[in-house]
């Protein structure tokens, strides 16, 4: 029967968890968070542990062809009810033919598991997502939207009985960004060091576990450029200056960027001064995103806003070498910071 519904990865893990299995669960994308934790809970939960030597098979698509990976799946369990077939680096089993023609009509008694990272199955190849909706689940792991990372952050310390407060979020999404199995494995060491009695993530948690400075980081510098805070804004430049890994223009020029490409967009609201009218024009998902947009309105022109776009593209450049023969990074920075606050 064809998959109707929408599939995410919340509402493939419901149905796990369900023990509502499907035949193929064919696994691809760029975000390899969500293929290993799909297949690694089907590898650990469905089979006993005293079942998994004779009806759990791990196969590679660099060592197999079309034809085992179908010939594995036509088995039979041996004293369960299910097998499971997980194949590894499935873009590079070579014939996928032998597998289309399985998926026709496939063995309700396995469960046969495709991790595909790094891509998609080829545009091409339609018969083959045809067969494998028809069995069961393709799913499409994205990599997650900048936007997304602070929900993500909130939940994934809700769902474990902590909670954290906005700017600690902020410190954490930029300091380690969309990355994952990076980003998991630092909030469970954040996780890990708070005590039984107080589960607050706290800026000063962050720096402690993360080695994110609480008053030196990204976030800091975009609120003093927000406010306009000249001190505040060149202490931290300083400080980025003489400790690269905190901090560097590469990371900073799409933060600004969007930023004041954000502010511009609110210059042109017909409603500028009411707050949710602005978060509906700019597509912001909270309201406390909005007091930026308003301070910033207050603190640059539109025409300043126009000229540090311009600005923060010429800097781009130059950081990458376009017109620019050796003025370091850091003295980028310091031209850009100064250009946009006088």
């Amino acid at each position: 029967m064809a998959e109707t519904k929408t599939v995410t990865y919340d509402s493939i893990m419901r149905d796990l968890t369900a023990r509502h299995f499907r035949p193929v669960y064919y696994l691809m994308g760029d975000e390899p968070y969500y293929i290993d934790k799909i297949s690694d809970w089907i590898a650990e939960n469905v089979l006993q542990p005293e079942e998994r030597d004779f009806n759990q098979t791990v196969m590679f698509g660099s060592d197999v062809t079309g034809s085992q990976i179908a010939d594995t799946a036509k088995r039979y369990p041996m004293m369960s009810e299910y097998q499971v077939v997980i194949v590894k680096e499935a873009q590079n089993v070579k014939s996928t033919e032998p597998i289309e023609k399985y998926l026709k009509a496939p063995l309700a008694s396995t469960i046969l598991v495709m991790c595909h990272k790094n891509g998609t199955i080829d545009g091409r190849k339609r018969e083959y997502v045809k067969a494998i909706r028809d069995a069961g689940i393709l799913f499409e792991s994205k990599k997650l939207k900048e936007w997304a990372l602070i929900p993500f952050i909130e939940n994934y310390l809700k769902g474990r009985g902590a909670s954290i407060d906005r700017k600690s979020t902020q410190l954490i999404a930029d300091s380690i960004g969309a990355d994952l199995h990076r980003l998991t494995s630092e909030l469970d060491k954040v996780l890990i060091a708070l005590p039984e009695d107080d589960k607050r993530v706290t800026p000063q948690v962050v720096e402690d576990q993360i080695g994110v400075s609480k008053d030196f980081n990204a976030f800091e510098l975009r609120n003093s450029i927000v406010n306009r805070n000249v001190f505040k804004a060149n202490q931290i430049v300083k400080y980025f200056d003489e400790n690269p890994k905190a901090g560097n223009i590469y990371s900073f020029l799409p933060m600004l960027f969007n930023y004041f490409q954000n502010l511009l967009l609110a210059y042109y609201c017909p409603n500028r001064n009411d707050q949710n009218a602005l978060a509906e024009w700019l597509g912001l998902k909270n309201l406390w995103g909005v007091k930026d947009y308003l301070a910033g309105m207050r603190n640059y022109s539109g025409v300043k806003v126009m000229q540090i776009i311009s600005k923060i593209r010429e800097i781009d450049a130059k950081s990458k070498g376009v017109n620019n023969p050796n003025t370091p990074a850091g003295e980028l920075m310091k031209e850009l910071i100064f250009y946009i606050l006088h």
